[in-house]
């Protein structure tokens, strides 16, 4: 990914701070978003209960973007790798948006399948939700690597920050049909 103009090591280096203060801050929040204390009541007859489904649907778009973002590396196609990284970035920014808005604003949904699919359910979830954390800071600073075209670190970074950020935007859309579709309450 070519830089809109270069960049400095100080201003990568400021960027990289940018990056782990907005990685505190988000985790900070999504952590506390069950807090009574941070819940928005929503005016009466104001109901986001459509929002698990429309930001499922983005993280299914970015899934989508992410394995285009790398059929076009593969064929060397620097300026749509990077038009569908970008995207995906875009779309995460707004599925996290709605996510926190859902969580901030809304009671949490119980999962009621029950027998075999119950461990497998929780499985996906947990591993959806820690490896969602650990790849926040990771995916931003792999984006920036490419933005400054510092090509190895970016390919280095990619490379293990890709297949998480896929899994999690193949499996918060499956956890959501498990809880939302398949076994709703």
């Amino acid at each position: 990914m070519a830089a809109v103009q270069p960049l400095s090591a100080l201003a990568e280096k400021k960027l990289r701070t940018v990056v782990w203060f907005l990685t505190f801050v988000v985790l900070g929040l999504v952590v506390n978003m069950r807090n009574p204390a941070l819940h928005i009541s929503l005016p009466e007859g104001v109901n986001l209960g459509f929002l698990p489904a429309v930001y499922s649907g983005i993280n299914a778009l970015v899934a989508v973007c992410l394995v285009l973002a790398l059929v076009f590396i593969k064929q060397g196609n620097v300026s749509r790798h990077r038009a569908m990284i970008t995207t995906a970035m875009i779309l995460s920014i707004l599925f996290l948006l709605l996510y926190v808005v859902y969580h901030l604003t809304s009671t949490e949904t119980k999962f009621t399948g029950q027998g075999w699919v119950r461990p497998v359910y929780f499985f996906l979830l947990i591993t959806h939700v820690v490896l969602a954390a650990v790849s926040f800071p990771f995916i931003l600073l792999t984006y920036l690597a490419g933005w400054a075209d510092r090509r190895e670190a970016h390919r280095r970074m990619a490379g293990f920050v890709f297949p998480m950020w896929l899994y999690v935007a193949v499996t918060g859309p499956v956890v959501y049909l498990m809880l939302y579709v398949w076994f709703a309450p």
